[in-house]
């Protein structure tokens, strides 16, 4: 079974004005994961789509998308796989991968259909591409580990980086996930915008009743959502992508947009936030 919801680009001029219910109904994504399904969400954000597919043993296959207009999903298209999940299997490109909880699977342009399978619980990236790059199993071995942050500011950290300029090549999309350390909880602080590219955090491994206050929005007009396990933040390229969380908590992020550089960003101090 297959669920696409589309969310359209909000100006922000018009985040300003928005309550809580319409923050998460713009900015949010929930119930990701549901036993047997693909969920999608399709976004204005450079086309930038995300979701979840959770196969529960059985095999699912994600073919057509009709927002696409295309014979498949990624017949113009690349993407971005993290199981979050047990083993599972992903196939494409005549090919099929075994993915082990935090491997990450690149496909590139005109893989075909896409096929998940075993126990794996499947994040799922996608943006549009311009060419036909390799397909790749990145296992966290081979990602770049970059480790930020300090415990005196509680934002001590670990960023691994796999589908990235110094690990392998893309069209536009790049991927990675950072885990907060013991004693930790702020993320990407100090915080940053990057005009030039829109992202998306995906929250995992957190205790049901834990939560994540993400700060997203304008510098000076700064706004905030409340995210439990397995919910996806979409960030506009004006907003702003922090946040602070209850207990141990690792979170994917994902880009898409003009530039793939990780550091082309414009960082806020906390002195400048409103």
């Amino acid at each position: 079974m297959l669920t696409v919801e589309t969310r359209q680009a909000v100006h922000p001029e018009h985040a300003r004005t928005l309550g809580t219910g319409d923050l998460r109904r713009h900015f949010l994504g929930r119930g990701l994961f549901a036993d047997g399904e693909i969920r999608l969400i399709y976004t204005h954000y450079d086309r930038f789509t995300l979701g979840g597919a959770v196969p529960n043993g059985a095999e699912l296959v994600l073919g057509q998308v009709a927002e696409t207009r295309t014979e498949t999903f990624l017949e113009r298209r690349e993407m971005g796989i993290v199981n979050i999940g047990a083993t599972g299997t992903v196939g494409a490109a005549g090919q099929v991968w075994t993915l082990e909880t935090g491997d990450v699977l690149y496909l590139g342009k005109g893989s075909g259909p896409v096929t998940f399978g075993g126990a794996g619980r499947f994040y799922i990236t996608s943006a549009p591409a311009h060419a036909a790059l390799p397909c790749r199993l990145v296992r966290i071995t081979e990602a770049k580990r970059v480790e930020l942050g300090a415990t005196e500011t509680s934002n001590k950290r670990v960023i691994y980086q796999f589908i990235h300029p110094l690990v392998m090549e893309s069209c536009q999309l790049v991927l990675g996930y950072t885990q907060l350390l013991e004693g930790s909880v702020w993320n990407t602080m100090p915080a940053h915008v990057h005009d030039r590219r829109m992202e998306a955090y995906l929250y995992w491994g957190m205790e049901p009743e834990a939560r994540v206050i993400h700060f997203m929005g304008e510098p000076q007009e700064t706004r905030h959502l409340v995210v439990a396990n397995e919910e996806a933040a979409i960030s506009p390229p004006w907003s702003i992508h922090s946040g602070a969380g209850i207990g141990a908590y690792t979170f994917i992020w994902a880009m898409a947009g003009d530039n793939v550089d990780y550091t082309d960003m414009e960082f806020v101090q906390p002195g400048e936030l409103l």
